[in-house]
């Protein structure tokens, strides 16, 4: 596509949604008429990492909503006597709230580390509602999640060290430091620069960002309680055995935190049609770092599987 036309559909729009638990930043873009792809962004990033692959979206026939996940950016908890759980049951619910408010039914989901794990998620336990799913920088494993390789755990030193008194107070003392840590670390250098990351990291001052993320971490690997509110979602997440709907899997084949080759081989879960594709040369960050590449993979995948 052209950059003229790629301007033509360039125009996104920033709302709010009140869901039962949260209010809801998000932006949008395409006509409201046009078939749903809730857009789903990863740790540390934001809504914002999908503004190169929406206009992509927008000229292959589909409204794109992309949220900021609950500890993010201008998304707030109507409550403070909600628990900050950042377990991927409370997003993936998150995410049917938010679909729920806005009147969508089905949709497609486009997921990016934790949002992958979030579109893998509604993908193997709610098919009904999902049309298709499409997640980034990483592959599905169903059951729960079990001991990584030492290269892998090497790589996930960020999750242990969080799960420590003295991690805890690093990222409470300098939260946006040690996110930048990661950016600088995860991709091949030069994909980014300050102006970028300072923007992105406006998101993180989210009152809630440090609490959702240390959350997260922990209750991945049982050092946290879960929040009952979820656990029906959860039970179900770990019990799937496989994915129903279209699947396509995107990963950067430099991925310096989650290796690609971590998502080979996983066809034989997945009962519709599966893609694997990996980005030459792209490290975790594959909607910012390669944004034509991948909008347009995205968009021909959502065409074929409508």
């Amino acid at each position: 596509m052209d950059k003229a036309k790629l301007r033509e559909h360039s125009m996104e729009k920033r709302s709010f949604c009140d869901t039962p638990l949260l209010r809801v930043a998000y932006s949008s873009a395409g006509p409201e008429d046009s078939p749903p792809v809730m857009l789903l962004h990863g740790w540390p990033d934001d809504a914002t990492a999908f503004a190169g692959i929406t206009p992509h979206l927008q000229a292959a026939g589909f409204r794109s909503v992309a949220p900021w996940l609950r500890g993010f950016g201008q998304t707030t908890f109507h409550s403070a006597e909600t628990m900050r759980s950042g377990e991927i049951a409370a997003m993936a619910q998150d995410t049917l709230d938010l679909a729920d408010a806005l009147g969508v039914g089905r949709f497609a989901v486009v997921g990016h580390d934790w949002g992958a794990r979030i579109a893998y998620l509604l993908a193997s336990v709610l098919p009904e509602r999902i049309t298709c799913c499409i997640a980034m920088s990483l592959g599905w494993q169903p059951g729960a999640p079990t001991t990584p390789s030492l290269e892998q755990a090497r790589a996930f030193w960020y999750q242990w060290f969080m799960a420590t008194k003295c991690g805890e107070e690093s990222i409470r003392r300098n939260g946006r430091a040690f996110a930048r840590f990661q950016w600088d670390s995860w991709s091949p250098p030069g994909w980014f620069d300050d102006e970028l990351f300072d923007k992105v990291a406006a998101s993180f001052e989210n009152p809630d960002w440090v609490e959702v993320t240390l959350h997260s971490y922990r209750v991945r690997w049982d050092e946290a309680e879960h929040d009952p509110r979820y656990a029906e979602l959860a039970r179900r997440q770990v019990t799937a055995k496989a994915i129903s709907v279209p699947t396509l899997t995107l990963h950067g084949d430099d991925d310096r935190v989650v290796p690609a080759k971590s998502s080979e081989a996983k066809e034989g879960y997945f009962t519709a049609r599966y893609d694997r594709r990996l980005l030459p040369g792209v490290g975790h960050f594959p909607t910012r770092e390669a944004p034509k590449q991948v909008g347009e993979m995205i968009g021909e995948f959502l065409i074929a599987s409508s």
